[in-house]
């Protein structure tokens, strides 16, 4: 609980809220019954820049804006990873990106309410999404939290045996992950529409009240005309696919996608 108070007051002043004109109501606290929630799973990798951009500054919003009220959230951390026939784990971006999944899945299974991990990951997510992967461990002191359920995790092997699993849980998807961040909402994928995870989950949920932050977000994306979420070709927001059999159609893909990225980013 410590930690969770801390994370929320962290994040109310440096986040930008991306749907509300106003700070005054971020979050607003509904009993909702676990049936009625929105189920939200997110599959990513830890050093993939999108799903950092994704956690950053997106997924964020979930959590900041009371819409976690309405939504059971769960991450599972393994992305684009590889399992040969010796059982031995092959990150996307190399050895380090395996150790941040493990530490990650470590920290889901320490602390396996959202509440108490998704500060942790958000916390490890924001340092590599600066570049500080060396300070990553600052996150426990940051947070009050204890390393040693984490470590002892990770350096036991068990942080192995859960990244397993997530892969059986990963590749068992359908329909199948075709990128990273691959999030998706009551079983259906968001595709390249992760960005707008807010108001997917406020259109999804069914209950009898929505949170504030939903009726603004809603309101909002009708006057930006967001279309429900499908598979493109070339997505608009940018993705990282797992490796490709044909690697000159990966380079265009990957050549286009981060073309686009900049226009978007552009000032």
């Amino acid at each position: 609980m410590e930690a969770r108070l801390l994370f929320i007051f962290i994040i109310c002043l440096f986040s930008v809220n991306t749907c509300s004109s106003s700070s005054s109501d971020f979050v607003e606290i509904i009993p909702i019954k676990e049936a009625e929630k929105v189920q939200v799973t997110v599959y990513y990798e830890s050093l993939c820049p999108y799903c950092e951009n994704f956690i950053v500054n997106y997924l964020i919003d979930v959590f900041t804006e009371g819409i976690d009220a309405i939504a059971d959230v769960k991450l599972f951390p393994y992305g684009n990873a590889k399992v040969n026939a010796n059982g031995n784990i092959t990150c996307q971006h190399g050895e380090q990106e395996c150790v941040f999944n493990t530490i990650e899945a470590c920290a889901i299974n320490a602390w396996p309410d959202v509440h108490d991990h998704f500060p942790f990951v958000f916390c490890v997510e924001r340092y590599l999404y600066h570049d500080k992967a060396d300070q990553w461990e600052s996150c426990f002191q940051e947070l009050s939290l204890d390393p040693k359920p984490v470590k002892d995790c990770y350096n036991s092997g068990y942080g192995n045996q859960l990244e397993l699993q997530y892969a059986v849980d990963t590749n068992s998807l359908q329909p199948p992950k075709k990128y990273v961040p691959w999030v998706v909402v009551d079983g259906q994928p968001l595709y390249d529409d992760y960005i707008y995870i807010v108001n997917n989950i406020c259109r999804a949920y069914k209950g009898p009240t929505l949170p504030k932050a939903c009726l603004r977000c809603l309101a909002l994306s009708e006057n930006r005309m967001i279309s429900a979420p499908q598979d493109k070709l070339i997505p608009l927001h940018p993705v990282t696919y797992p490796e490709s059999a044909n690697p000159l159609f990966s380079k265009i893909r990957s050549s286009l996608m981060s073309w686009i990225f900049m226009e978007n980013n552009a000032v």
